[in-house]
């Protein structure tokens, strides 16, 4: 038994999102809002709807790609011109009945709909604006489009990522929308709170690029403070040795070393006591200014043993490790299944439909139970007739 009460509803419950934005950023933070309980209202152009729907293969129908299934979980999709009054008069009464807007439009698009901050904060006093773009609504970047590709490029991501030798490589995964939706789902909560005490809205503006930049913490951190700017090493830590990907005699293998205590851990599984009392290599520091010499050598005992061998030897030695996995070995684990990262929904059509889960688990509270991503305008006639509804 809880020491106090369990809810019946998910923490969002009665919260009322509209999300006019397009492809990831936006999307995923009003996926996480949804997952939360809140009634997320997608906004979309009608006739095509979020690009993000052709974005395959692969798809699963001809409106839904994997890579908007990924995104738009448990929402209602709505179509609407917003360059056509009756649609942007629509629009308006859909604001004025929720609490959140999150937005993605270009700044030339914002002034000739009416839709800045400002204005619409005029119109909504409770209303929480969360707008994403590439560069901010301020400064002299704020009217170029981001990308995360270009992102990536120009917040110093791609400059630490990939080997030392060759060109800068991109993160695999589309990782500034990821952590912009983050950020952005944190300030929407934070401007709740807040408006909960205030008794009025506010407007919140992020940007990809602030937001990679910030995600890049000590690394970033490590050229404010010495003025050096970090090398590339691969897959290697800047500050901490060994803690990288080695070669074992049959794959590879994620070698971990945290601290001094697991480092004479790994000596003594690694049956290299040389290693273990060579006064040059006893405290991190030392064998970050060692790096050169040292990792040949740990690369050397790593090819002795196969990957499986090294697990027994480092998980008995209690060193952390990882082998690397591809999907159909991460969604076969017992441990994903268990956490639910794989859930399965079933479609309108009484389709199931495999999607990527969550990770929230909370005590105290259910989390939302999760609908297929929406057709297109598949809402449409449900959320019209609402506004015509008396108001709250």
């Amino acid at each position: 038994m809880l020491p106090f009460g369990s809810d019946a509803q998910p923490p969002l419950s009665g919260l009322r999102v509209v999300e006019a934005a397009r492809v990831l950023a936006g999307p995923l933070c009003g996926q996480v809002l949804a997952d939360l309980g809140a009634a997320v209202i997608k906004v979309e152009r009608p006739g095509s709807g979020d690009e993000t729907r052709d974005w395959g293969p692969p798809f699963l129908d001809p409106q839904r790609s994997a890579y908007f299934l990924a995104c738009n979980r448990s929402k209602k999709s709505v179509t609407l011109d917003l360059h056509q009054p009756a649609d942007r008069q629509i629009f308006d009464k859909l604001l004025a009945r929720s609490d959140v807007l999150i937005e993605n439009f270009r700044t030339d698009s914002l002034l000739r709909l009416d839709l800045e901050a400002t204005r619409l904060l005029q119109r909504h006093p409770r209303l929480i604006v969360c707008s994403i773009s590439g560069f901010g609504r301020t400064g002299p970047w704020r009217d170029v489009p981001g990308y995360d590709f270009a992102i990536q490029a120009l917040s110093g991501l791609m400059s630490i990522t990939g080997p030392p030798e060759g060109p800068p490589y991109k993160v695999g995964v589309a990782v500034t929308d990821v952590l912009t939706a983050l950020y952005a789902s944190t300030a929407i909560l934070a401007c709740l709170q807040a408006r909960a005490r205030s008794g009025h809205g506010y407007a919140i503006d992020l940007a990809l690029h602030d937001c990679a930049l910030a995600a890049q913490v000590n690394v970033a951190q490590s050229y404010l403070t010495s003025g050096q700017v970090p090398p590339r090493l691969g897959n290697a830590h800047l500050q901490i040795v060994p803690y990288q990907l080695f070669a074992t005699a049959d794959g590879y293998l994620v070698l971990a070393v945290g601290n001094d205590t697991q480092w004479q851990a790994f000596c003594r599984a690694a049956d290299a006591p040389a290693l273990a009392s060579n006064p040059h290599y006893q405290t991190n520091h030392q064998r970050v200014e060692r790096r050169t010499e040292l990792v040949p050598q740990i690369a050397a005992l790593l090819r002795q043993h196969s990957t499986a061998q090294w697990q027994q030897r480092l998980t008995a030695a209690g060193v952390p490790h990882a082998v690397v996995r591809d999907y159909a070995a991460i969604f076969a684990d017992p441990q994903t299944l268990h956490r639910g990262l794989k859930l399965t929904v079933i479609d309108h059509t009484g389709q199931p439909i495999d999607l990527l889960g969550h990770p929230f688990h909370l005590l105290g509270a259910p989390t939302a139970t999760p609908t297929p991503p929406p057709l297109l305008g598949q809402h449409n006639a449900e959320i019209l007739a609402s506004l015509n509804e008396p108001g709250d």
